[in-house]
């Protein structure tokens, strides 16, 4: 028998990859591997094991991210985060007792002594049992509300607030401070409350005249009241001439009539301008009761300011934006 070389390491043929291990039969069935007998799958198996080691990582790396980041932020699984800091109105319903003592000053601010058991019927919903009935008013004399409204509310902690109204009484203004106790959803007026003197008046300082722009100002005193008498009427197509591209001015529908333009103040420079229309409005129906020489027949006039922001396209002037103006009264 003629021995194959031990150092012989070329391919080898076909026959011997199947040659089965221990066996010298070549025959069918004597050792050699079917071909239609699925071979080992090494390839399936060691994706297997990569998916799996993938899915451990993955894990892990969660694991060890909450770990650094609860260290980090000082969260731990048996510590639950803090509550926020309660604040002295938390649990106080503000609105509400605005809206109480506003229904409180409707009774407390009118008083006559013609309606005195029946102001004193309707202030008993309002206060504690025991309660001075009429609140401090001795019977004699008048009050008569005109207006009031909310101005502030103070609150002292979950269960008390002061209200301030500011109202109108007798003519003249004045401010209410009314003390609210809350508890439950129910409320309260515990005491007296306090009169209290009206808003000082601010002086206002005069503010330097600014510079004219006396070609501007005479072109838009020309151009503007066609502008404002459709302003006034809601002709919309006609203001839409007026307005720069892209913006939009909804008119006042017929609530006044376009008297005159008083004035225009227009600062110097620029293609975009800020400036100031003074305009005289009437108001549709309401003639003078006391015709004279000087208004005999005339409607009712209302001189008004606005701020317009006008821009320049093709040397043309146009409106970009209309609202109250800040310049003080008489000033223009």
């Amino acid at each position: 028998m003629v021995r194959r070389s031990a150092v012989d390491r070329s391919p080898q043929p076909t026959e011997y990859a199947d040659y089965a291990a221990g066996t010298g039969d070549l025959a069918p069935g004597g050792g050699k591997k079917s071909r239609t007998t699925p071979g080992w799958r090494g390839a399936g198996g060691r994706w297997m094991v990569w998916a799996f080691r993938i899915v451990v990582w993955a894990v892990l790396l969660l694991i060890g991210y909450r770990g650094v980041t609860a260290i980090m932020t000082g969260e731990t699984s048996n510590s639950p985060a803090p509550a926020p800091a309660a604040s002295p109105s938390n649990g106080f319903p503000s609105a509400l007792a605005g809206a109480y003592a506003l229904q409180f000053g409707q009774v407390y601010l009118n008083a006559d002594p013609a309606t005195a058991s029946q102001r004193a019927s309707q202030l008993a919903t309002f206060l504690p049992a025991g309660t001075d009935p009429q609140l401090g008013w001795n019977g004699s004399g008048s009050l008569q509300l005109q207006s009031e409204q909310v101005a502030n509310i103070a609150v002292s902690d979950a269960h008390h607030a002061l209200v301030t109204l500011l109202a109108r009484v007798n003519g003249q203004l004045m401010e209410l401070g009314v003390p609210i106790y809350y508890s439950g959803g129910a409320l309260a007026v515990t005491g007296e409350p306090a009169w209290l003197p009206a808003p000082a008046k601010a002086s206002v300082p005069t503010p330097s005249a600014p510079t004219s722009d006396a070609a501007t100002q005479s072109e838009l005193m020309s151009q503007l009241p066609a502008f404002f008498q459709a302003y006034a009427s809601g002709d919309q197509v006609t203001i839409d001439r007026f307005l720069a591209p892209g913006a939009h001015v909804t008119g006042l529908d017929g609530a006044l009539t376009f008297g005159s333009l008083t004035s225009v103040t227009v600062p110097t420079g620029g293609d975009t301008r800020h400036t100031v229309a003074t305009v005289l409005w009437h108001v549709p129906g309401q003639a003078s009761p006391a015709p004279t020489a000087s208004n005999a027949s005339s409607p009712a006039g209302l001189e008004m300011s606005y701020a317009l922001t006008i821009v320049k396209r093709s040397g043309t002037w146009y409106i970009s934006a209309i609202g109250p103006s800040l310049q003080p009264a008489g000033s223009s």
